[in-house]
Order: C-alpha cells, then sequence, then structure tokens
C-alpha cells in the first residue's frame, strides 16, 4: 500500500510538473537532469546487456533532499537516453528515510542487480545503515531483496555508498564511512555472494598512508584497476582549504597506487575537478575497455537552495559523460568521443582579443588556445581568466551577488569547454585539470572578450552542440 501511495504521488508530481520545468530558459540542452525535482548522486553506472545503465538519486516530489529513491535511465551510445521505470522508492522499513547511494553489477546469473544503502533515522536525532540488494524483475521494475549488511562495530550510522564489483573469484565491496571519533574511511569487504560479506577493513582515510587528519566522513568511494595501477576517487567530508586547494564545502578526489586485495597502497590526494560544482562521481568500464565517468554538478548544502530552477520544480544536472586515462601518471579526464555526434558547423576565429566578434554558447564546443593574459565572459556572469601558468573561473554568485574564483595549474594547453545553458566544463591542458561549473547566464548568452594584453592573440574552434533530450 506504501508503495502505490508513494507511486501516485510520483504520477502526480510527474503529470504536474514536467512542462514547467522544460520551460524554463536554464534547462540543459543534452545534459542529463530529472524530468521533475531533485537529482543528485549518479548511482549504478554499468554497460549490461549492450545498454549503458545510469541510475540517480532522485526526490521526484520536490527540489529539497528528501524522499530519496533511485530514478533510471538507458542508452545505446550515451548521447540518446530514454526514461526506465523507476527504480527505487523508499517504501520499506529499513530505507524509510531514503534509497541511498550505491552501485549495479551484473550476478553470477547475469541480471541487473542494484546495491544501495538504506538510511534510517531515529526521532532522537540518531540513524542507521543497511547495504540492501534489489534485483532487475524482467518488467523493467526491480525487486527488492532486503538488507544483506548492517552497520559494523565502531562506526557511527555513516556508512554508506556500496561500490561492488568481481575480481574474477569473489566480490569485493568499498563502503564511505565515519568511525565513532569522527575519521572518514573507505571500507572493504569480500564475499562469496552479494548477500555475504566479511569485513576485510579499512583501506584508506584520515590519518592512513600519510594523508594525516583528512575529514570526518568519506562519500562515494569508487576503486577500480586503470592501466597498470589502481585508482579510489571519493569525496571527503571536512577538509579546510589551503591556499587555492579544497575551495569548496566538500571535497572530491583521487588516490593512485597499488591495490593488492587486502591492502591499498597510495599517495597523496588529488581534487578531481577544480571547478565549483562536482561531486560523487561514480564510474565504470564499457566493452571497449574505457573507464567512463558520469559526476554530479551540484554539491550539498552550498547554495543549492536558492539556484533559479526551483521555482521551475527542477535542481541539478549530471556532469558530461567523461573518459578517464593516464598522462605522465597523472590521472586525466576527457568527454567521451560520442558526443563528437553532437557537433554542427565549425567555426574558427584567429586573431587579436580585441578582435573576437562574439558567439552563441546557449550549447556549444569550445578548443581553445590561448597565450599572455586575457580573459573570455560567458554571458555576464562568469569569466574565464588566463596567465602564464593558471586558469581561473569566476562567477557571479547567485545567492550573495559576489564574484568568486576557482583556479587550476596551466600548462598552456589547449582549453576545452563544454557549454549547455546553465552549465560549464572546462578541460585543462587535453584533460589534465578540470574546472566545473553551473552558472545562470539567462537566455541567448554570448561569449565575448575581455580584458587582455595589447595583442594578446587567441585561436577559437566553436562548434554548436545540438540538443539531446530524454525521451
Amino acid at each position: 500500500m506504501k508503495e502505490s501511495h508513494f507511486l501516485n504521488q510520483v504520477v502526480r508530481s510527474l503529470l504536474a510538473g514536467q512542462l514547467k520545468a522544460a520551460a524554463d530558459p536554464h534547462r540543459p540542452r543534452w545534459h542529463l537532469a530529472a524530468p521533475v525535482g531533485l537529482l543528485n548522486d549518479p548511482n549504478g553506472f554499468i554497460e549490461h546487456d549492450g545498454r549503458y545503465h545510469l541510475f540517480y538519486q532522485w526526490n521526484p516530489l520536490g527540489c529539497e533532499h528528501r524522499n530519496k529513491g533511485w530514478g533510471h535511465v538507458s542508452s545505446t551510445d550515451l548521447l540518446h537516453w530514454q526514461h526506465e521505470p523507476v527504480a527505487l522508492l523508499p517504501t520499506e522499513a529499513y530505507e524509510s528515510h531514503g534509497c541511498y547511494s550505491g552501485s549495479a553489477v551484473s550476478d553470477e546469473q547475469g541480471r541487473l542487480t542494484l546495491i544501495y544503502t538504506g538510511n534510517v533515522k531515529y526521532p532522537d536525532g540518531s540513524r542507521t545503515a543497511y547495504q540492501c540488494l534489489a534485483r532487475a524483475d524482467g518488467e523493467g521494475g526491480f525487486a527488492k531483496l532486503g538488507s544483506v549488511l548492517d552497520l559494523p562495530q565502531g562506526y557511527s550510522g555513516h556508512v554508506r555508498d556500496p561500490k561492488v564489483w568481481h575480481d574474477g573469484q569473489q566480490w569485493l565491496m568499498v563502503l564511505g564511512a565515519r568511525t565513532l571519533d569522527d575519521k572518514g574511511e573507505v571500507l572493504l569487504y569480500r564475499g562469496d555472494a552479494l548477500d555475504a560479506w566479511t569485513l576485510v577493513g579499512p583501506i584508506a582515510g584520515s590519518g592512513r598512508c600519510g594523508l594525516g587528519e583528512f575529514g570526518y566522513m568519506w562519500e562515494c568511494p569508487d576503486l577500480f584497476a586503470l592501466g597498470e595501477c589502481h585508482v579510489l576517487i571519493s569525496c571527503p567530508q571536512g577538509i579546510a582549504p589551503m591556499g587555492e586547494d579544497y575551495r569548496n564545502l566538500y571535497q572530491c578526489g583521487w588516490l593512485a597506487g597499488s591495490f593488492d586485495g587486502t591492502h591499498f597502497a597510495h599517495g597523496a590526494f588529488h581534487e578531481l575537478d577544480r571547478g565549483f560544482e562536482f561531486y560523487a562521481p561514480q564510474t565504470t568500464q564499457d566493452s571497449q575497455g574505457r573507464r567512463l565517468l558520469f559526476g554530479w554538478l551540484g554539491l550539498p548544502e552550498e547554495n543549492e537552495m536558492s539556484q533559479p530552477t526551483i521555482p521551475y520544480g527542477w535542481i541539478h544536472q549530471m556532469s558530461c559523460p567523461r573518459e578517464l586515462f593516464w598522462q605522465d601518471e597523472w590521472l586525466c579526464q576527457r568527454p567521451v568521443a560520442e558526443l563528437e555526434a553532437l557537433k554542427g558547423e565549425q567555426t574558427r576565429f584567429e586573431g587579436t582579443l580585441g578582435e573576437f566578434p562574439g558567439l552563441a554558447i546557449d550549447s556549444a564546443w569550445l578548443d581553445l588556445d590561448l597565450c599572455g593574459e586575457g580573459s573570455l565572459w560567458f554571458g555576464a556572469v562568469a569569466e574565464l581568466v588566463w596567465q602564464p601558468g593558471r586558469i581561473n573561473l569566476r562567477r557571479q554568485n547567485w545567492q550573495s551577488g559576489e564574484w568568486e574564483t576557482r583556479s587550476s595549474p596551466w600548462a598552456g594547453g589547449r582549453i576545452t569547454v563544454l557549454c549547455d545553458r546553465s552549465s560549464l566544463e572546462c578541460f585543462i591542458d587535453e584533460g589534465r585539470q578540470s574546472l566545473s561549473a553551473r552558472y545562470f547566464p539567462g537566455e541567448k548568452p554570448q561569449l565575448s572578450s575581455g580584458n587582455g594584453d595589447d595583442g594578446c592573440k587567441i585561436c577559437l574552434d566553436y562548434w554548436p552542440l545540438a540538443a539531446c533530450l530524454v525521451q
């Protein structure tokens, strides 16, 4: 009865809100966004039986962080997506306060199976969490199999976001965790089956492997092999800013090292995206052998509830799909090759900054070769500023009106910028760094010249990008 009532509410919300959301001039033309309500973490990203599946945290009833279930889209090409039936709604006692983040696998019988966190909060303010299973039911939905893992001893109710894979012998799981003395860790589990897990222990976290004090909670861990080593992506909370590093409320970054199935020896922590909004990414390896990634172009608790999309009944979007690769032992990102198919007719500009004519950037791909010092304006509310050794992305905060900056090292290489109405994704030095942001320039924003050195020359290749909406 509870599920039926919840579904009726979802249908009502969709019927009442889709046209209103679609009318928002900030609504993306080719990025994934929920039809209504709040979208956050990407979940269950997998290629299964010839289709890419992406699930996402979704509150279909409003723009607050409540009523979290899993929305579901699928695609054959990472461009043209279709809505699938809602995968999960928080209707059981073990998930009473949300079906939180997790992952997807093909089980021993080749069935698409979801592993997620059931979140439970109590009236006294305490909470607990369960790791739960749901399996594809053959009719487009998922049958819940219940909780398969309770809280481990020594940890708070903040244990969540299971990422699961098979190493050829056993299932492995990493979980984000917070200890009882407020230290963030990543826990490793092993199991012979998806419903039978044994704790191996923490493999990374605050105070481990030379990191020192490093946050009170590590969310959304993702451990995978890439080339000759392993990478752990995670989102530590509780790290103070250090100069131009760690400027966001919560961080997202990577550690590279060696994983022997039990221990993970790694080097320094590096930010995965140095922009304003990028969090909770999840990766998968596809049939082409690529390590692909989606991130959430959002950040919890940081100005999100004042975004101008909320009056239209929706909030947040995904990043573009990205491919991870190594360059000189550095983890790099680039837009997936499939996005090239959205490009329209190319325009090239070569000349001084003062001669730049301006271009429409409602939906566009820009490749920039720059020198000296200068800047380009994106609408009137964001600016890309370059100088030797440094790229700055500035924007006007939509809540306070103040200007704020995020910075990236720059070796002088090409910069690619993907624009989609209210988002910018900048890939620096062919993807060695990235700067991502939401911004809200209004309708028909223009790229225009800013300040620069006398005679500052730029070379810009420009393509409009076609719309590619979810069907």
